[in-house]
């Protein structure tokens, strides 16, 4: 498969966002119990995030003057959280380029990997929390890019629970890259 298709197959008509991700593929298939627990795993971990996400914008009394409190406690947990990853970040993966919908993900590697290799999108879905999101895939194309290979990833198989709180993540993503560019306007 070209990268065209895989293009067409990975992103069709759902929303894809760019990001620069610690992120890394793993090959090797994944058992099917290994895969429905990495599923419930990184269900929990987005609706998780989704509701720290969600409520750090509303976090107002009935006058609208931020809750001082609550954002001294959410200062807190961010600086303990960034004092527990920068003990064991030494484990993480590097930085890279990713472009990723709900089906599938383009990720920049280093290594070469043939087309039909089965494992796992191993990425850091939040820059505060140190926690990684495992989803299985396959490798459907692998292109010379620059000095490493461009992999275009299809997901599978995920939950149809797992499905919709990675839509719901992407879109949150989307949204956050559009208010950040209004911003800079």
């Amino acid at each position: 498969m070209n990268a065209d298709s895989a293009r067409d197959e990975v992103f069709g008509d759902s929303l894809a966002c760019e990001e620069v991700r610690p992120a890394a593929f793993v090959p090797g298939a994944l058992s099917p119990a290994a895969a429905r627990t990495a599923c419930l795993r990184g269900e929990s971990l987005l609706r998780s995030l989704a509701v720290v996400e969600d409520s750090r914008g509303d976090d107002t009394d009935e006058h609208g003057a931020a809750d001082v409190v609550l954002h001294r406690i959410e200062a807190k947990l961010d600086l303990l959280t960034a004092l527990v990853a920068s003990r064991f970040g030494e484990h993480f993966d590097p930085r890279r380029p990713l472009r990723w919908s709900s089906l599938g993900a383009c990720l920049e590697v280093d290594e070469v990997v043939a087309p039909g290799t089965a494992g796992a999108l191993r990425v850091q879905p939040s820059d505060w929390l140190p926690e990684t999101l495992l989803l299985p895939a396959t490798v459907l194309a692998s292109v010379a890019h620059g000095r490493g290979q461009q992999l275009w990833l299809r997901f599978g198989p995920l939950t149809p629970a797992l499905e919709s709180a990675l839509a719901r993540h992407l879109f949150r993503v989307h949204r956050r890259a559009i208010a950040e560019s209004r911003r800079g306007r």
